[in-house]
Order: C-alpha cells, then structure tokens, then sequence
C-alpha cells in the first residue's frame, strides 16, 4: 500500500467524521428558535404576532432619575432614552413595573499636557444601579448595575470645553439607557 493510498484513507476518514459532527451538531441544533426579541414574528397564520417583551417594556412607568450625584443634563437624556427604548414611541395604557435607577457621574483628567500642567483630556464615567419592581406587590423582580465612559479633549476655548462635555455626558447617557434597556428585554425574554 502506498503513502497516497494511506493518505487518502485516512482524508476519507477525516470527510466521515466531519459528517457525522455535522449531523450531531444539527441534531442538537434542531430544537433551538430564534425569535424577534421586540419585533413582531411571522407565525404560519396569516398575519404577525408581537413579541411580548415589547409589550412589558412597555408597561414599565420609570421613576424621577435624581440628579445629585449627576448633572441635571445627563439624568434628563438618560431619562428620555430609557422612555423611548422602552415605550419605542407607543406607549402603555397600564404600568406594571416600576424602574427606579441612581446615577452617579464621575470626571477624571487623563491627559496633562508636558509643559503647561494643565488637562488636555478627560474622561466622564456614569455609573448606574437599577432596581425594576412589580407595582402592586412592591416585589423587586430584577437589579442591576452599569457603567460607561466616554473621553473628550480639553482645548483654550471655553465654549468648545463646555459643547465637548456635554457630548461626552450625553454618550455615557445614551449607553447606559442601553444596557438597562437590554437587560431588562433580557429578563422578559427569559420568563416568556
């Protein structure tokens, strides 16, 4: 028997293997379902149906967002995306949940330029608890907590300075509302 022959056997070996994983793997994929998370799904019935997550985002009423250990600015913006997020514009007639949510911003210098001693950059961070509880039982049904950071450069221009941190603050704001909007998707998801 020569080296190819060998060779080749064994290619043939390789080629059964990978076929009979493949097979496994779609075996144990079979009974997985991939559906829409806020959208709507198409069913065999005529017509869509809406995925319920949307529906108990919606249902969620979100407490005064307090701005003492944060500016006014970032609580409103973190207060209006979380409302779109979870409402999407629609609204609800009923709340079921109550989302109370602490905010906390922090502004570090990260950069010092070499011969002035002054700032050059710096770096805002939100950090943020949330606690998601049920309206008529006042039982807390999820927690958590989140944090982002967004950089921003310092210059000679008072205005620019100013126009730079607001954009800095409004970013954190805006990701933050994410990542709670998406956790809280997560545990409807979860429960349905």
């Amino acid at each position: 028997m020569s080296l190819f022959s060998t060779m080749l056997k064994g290619e043939n070996n390789l080629r059964r293997l990978a076929l009979c994983s493949a097979f496994v793997m779609a075996v144990f994929l079979s009974g997985c379902q991939v559906r829409p998370l806020y959208g709507t799904s198409t069913t065999g019935d005529f017509g869509a149906q809406s995925s319920p997550v949307a529906a108990e985002l919606a249902a969620i009423d979100i407490d005064d967002i307090s701005a003492r250990f944060a500016n006014a600015d970032s609580a409103r913006v973190l207060y209006n995306e979380l409302t779109f997020r979870l409402e999407r514009g629609a609204g609800s007639e009923e709340k079921k949940y109550r989302l109370e949510i602490l905010v906390d911003l922090n502004n570090a210098a990260v950069a010092i330029e070499q011969f002035a001693d002054v700032p050059s950059a710096f770096t805002i961070t939100m950090n943020s608890t949330f606690v998601m509880s049920d309206i008529e039982t006042d039982e807390t049904l999820t927690t958590g907590k989140t944090f982002r950071s967004a950089s921003y450069d310092f210059s000679s221009q008072r205005f620019a300075n100013q126009r730079a941190l607001r954009d800095a603050q409004e970013r954190v704001a805006k990701a933050v509302a994410d990542d709670i909007a998406t956790r809280l998707a997560g545990y409807f998801a979860s429960r349905s």
